[in-house]
């Protein structure tokens, strides 16, 4: 077959016109260099998108008396933040089809100068609750960057190494939410918590780095064409909705413990600013570092295997948590939270390694049957795992949500997180129990899906995803 071409000057930008990363001549030839190069800057941009996103995790601990907010009201702040970037998500991961990777990595990026801008102006005392609930709105842009930056990485690398390679994109850009918390800590340590505005003035300069570098390094592929019809079917597959499930669990407990975690040490343990600064971004940052390894050992066990354990370790890690909570105990509290956090970062790359595997066995299980050919599988396989992804995404980061509103509540009700713990315990265990069910279980192939796969005459759910 003919060698695939690398960029070209089309549409007035750096695009790519053939790509087939499968290619295992290409991909050592050249593939992997051009990939490799976008996911450097697109996890860049993501990176700085997830800080933006998280900021308000991070100023609550500032707001002090003088600004008049209850605790009941900064959680309401960090859960609307959290809402817009989930619901942002899915035109986000369309975006890409439609403009090209690059073209919107530059786009996306530059719209977080908005919320960066405006916090810079109106954090101070004296602001209205309603600015801020307008600002935290803005804010979700830096979260929705994360759906097309996903649905990009997707496109460039080989199944073979997307558990990997969709792992550090992710984790990179997760990590923004530690480096922001310590960030915090730092203007707090050195310049007092009446000085806020410093942390938006070294985000401004950062941002429009960002853009510059997607600018002049990244590349649109052409291949990757805007399909709705791509949509529908990811809308109308089972799998989009069990994946969305699960993924809430391990990316949402993620993204809501970072945004709630400093506002629980101040309220349930009576924490000062800085001693909550000092304590919240070590779980962020060690969730993120590990969040390719969770991929990588999808890549080699299977992700289902992986987050079958996982959701497990969570479960006890939650069951910790609680006795620590009803103990009043810090110290196994902190400690607690901590491994939840490293455990909810290996989920969320042993999930999302689950999404191309599940659609690329359903891509095959086609091909065998002579439904598709073997260059239609492999669309099949890409839309879908494209599509999907944005929609996963997407509820997955409600799960932020959920987890805030749910402290919120047992704060307002008992003065305490502990409620709201014993029920992430139960939606661990549920989890648990969802992947067994349906990914991992052995079970006849009676009114299976069309393009479900089976070996040796008997479905096994997925096994191998």
């Amino acid at each position: 077959m003919p060698a695939p071409k690398t960029t070209t000057a089309r549409r007035g930008g750096r695009w790519i016109d053939e790509w087939d990363p499968e290619d295992r001549e290409f991909w050592e030839r050249e593939g992997r260099h051009v990939a490799r190069r976008n996911l450097v800057f697109s996890v860049t941009s993501e990176h700085i998108g997830f800080s933006i996103w998280s900021m308000f995790s991070v100023l609550t601990l500032f707001m002090g008396d003088e600004y008049g907010i209850d605790p009941a009201g900064k959680f309401f702040l960090v859960s609307v933040a959290s809402l817009v970037g989930a619901c942002l998500r899915i035109p986000y991961g369309f975006a890409v089809a439609r403009f090209g990777g690059r073209n919107w990595t530059i786009i996306s990026a530059a719209m977080l100068l908005l919320p960066a801008t405006a916090l810079l102006v109106v954090m101070e005392p004296g602001t209205s609750y309603g600015t801020f609930m307008l600002v935290a709105v803005l804010t979700g842009v830096g979260g929705a960057n994360f759906a097309s930056s996903m649905t990009n990485i997707n496109s460039f690398y080989p199944l073979r190494l997307k558990g990997w390679a969709l792992g550090v994109n992710a984790g990179g850009g997760n990590i923004g939410v530690a480096v922001v918390q310590l960030v915090g800590l730092l203007v707090i340590a050195a310049a007092g918590e009446g000085r806020p505005r410093v942390m938006l003035m070294i985000y401004l300069p950062l941002i429009l780095l960002a853009v510059l570098l997607s600018a002049r390094r990244m590349d649109n592929l052409g291949p990757v064409r805007n399909d709705a019809g791509a949509a529908r079917q990811a809308a109308a597959d089972g799998h989009t909705w069990i994946m969305s499930f699960l993924y809430i669990g391990t990316f949402g407990s993620f993204i809501g413990y970072s945004f709630a975690f400093g506002l629980v040490l101040q309220n349930q343990f009576d924490r000062t600013p800085l001693e909550a600064a000092a304590v919240t971004f070590v779980g962020p940052l060690l969730g993120s570092l590990v969040r390719p390894i969770g991929g990588q050992l999808a890549d080699r066990y299977g992700g289902a295997r992986i987050t079958l354990v996982n959701f497990a370790l969570m479960s006890g890690a939650t069951g910790v948590i609680v006795t620590a909570s009803m103990r009043e105990s810090l110290a196994l509290f902190t400690g607690g939270f901590v491994v939840l956090f490293v455990l909810s970062g290996l989920g969320n790359g042993s999930t999302y390694k689950m999404i191309p595997a599940i659609y690329q066995a359903k891509a095959q299980a086609l091909m065998a049957s002579g439904e598709l050919s073997r260059e239609a599988g492999r669309v099949y396989a890409r839309r879908l795992s494209g599509a999907s992804m944005a929609i996963i995404g997407a509820v997955g980061a409600l799960g932020g949500v959920g987890i805030n509103l749910a402290l919120r509540q047992s704060f307002l009700t008992t003065g305490s997180g502990t409620g709201a713990f014993v029920a992430f315990l139960g939606y661990y265990a549920v989890c648990f129990l969802v992947t067994w069910a349906v990914y991992l279980r052995r079970s006849a192939p009676t009114g299976s899906e069309p393009g479900d796969a089976a070996v040796g005459g008997r479905q096994t759910a997925y096994a191998g995803v």
